[in-house]
């Protein structure tokens, strides 16, 4: 496993720019808390979503494998890790994590970083854990929900770390989201079916292949039977879904 994190993405990233790209919607509430920046630190960037187009940024990606994925039109990243940023203090107006906090080896120190190197807003999009069983998928795979419950760090410990003036915002969920991660489903679980959409999941490698086989089974039988829409059919056609996704922004 990568020194960088708790996922090895140079053995299981390959496919996640074809399933992890930035949902317009999501992308328009981050970018909005990014304020006026001009420049803009980019920190576990992956293969590029979110990153503003209208902005000076930088971005650091320990991955080789994710930096390979980044568009043409993008900037090449860095090659670092969150806790070791090779920056100055107060190098960039504002500085951006987006649902990475929980890959870093060493949290805290990641989150001091970003605040050491920006001088203006810290935004870091992640997920509450303790919102996580609002999601159906609980009920099918209760080991995938603590399983990714134990690696987000908790929203007060952000808060504590990034600013002296910190808010969090709750992230809706569009029915059509386009950013693959598992609350990204919540109307559609019939992709949780494709064995490609969960490898683009990072917390289905957390649990044992028999627990994501009989999770599969259960809810392809479910869907077949009915069942499924009988208890949440309501979801297909419910517009946005408010679960766990949290927009936490800190200021000096």
């Amino acid at each position: 496993m990568s020194g960088a994190g708790d996922f090895d993405y140079e053995l299981h990233g390959g496919g996640y720019a074809a399933h992890r790209r930035a949902d317009p919607r999501i992308e328009a509430q981050v970018h909005a808390a990014l304020g006026g920046a001009r420049t803009v630190l980019n920190v576990g960037a992956g293969a590029g979503s979110y990153e503003p187009a209208d902005r000076y940024v930088v971005a650091v990606e320990p991955s080789a494998a994710m930096r390979a994925q980044r568009p043409r039109d993008l900037a090449p990243a860095v090659n670092a890790t969150a806790q070791d940023l090779p920056f100055d203090d107060d190098a960039f107006d504002a500085a951006m994590a987006t649902v990475t906090v929980h890959q870093w080896s060493d949290v805290q120190r990641g989150l001091r970083e970003l605040r050491r190197v920006t001088r203006g807003p810290v935004v870091v999009l992640t997920f509450d854990g303790d919102a996580f069983d609002l999601l159906w998928l609980a009920e099918y795979t209760p080991a995938l929900v603590e399983a990714d419950r134990r690696r987000f760090p908790d929203i007060d410990l952000i808060c504590a770390l990034i600013g002296t003036r910190v808010s969090v915002e709750p992230v809706p969920i569009p029915m059509d989201c386009v950013d693959g991660f598992t609350k990204a489903y919540y109307a559609r679980p019939e992709r949780f079916l494709d064995p490609a959409v969960r490898r683009a999941q990072s917390v289905w490698g957390f649990i044992s292949d028999a627990d994501e086989t009989r999770a599969v089974d259960h809810l392809r039988r479910d869907l077949g039977s009915g069942s499924w829409d009988r208890r949440h059919g309501h979801l297909r056609t419910q517009p946005e879904f408010v679960g766990a996704l949290r927009l936490v922004v800190g200021h000096p």
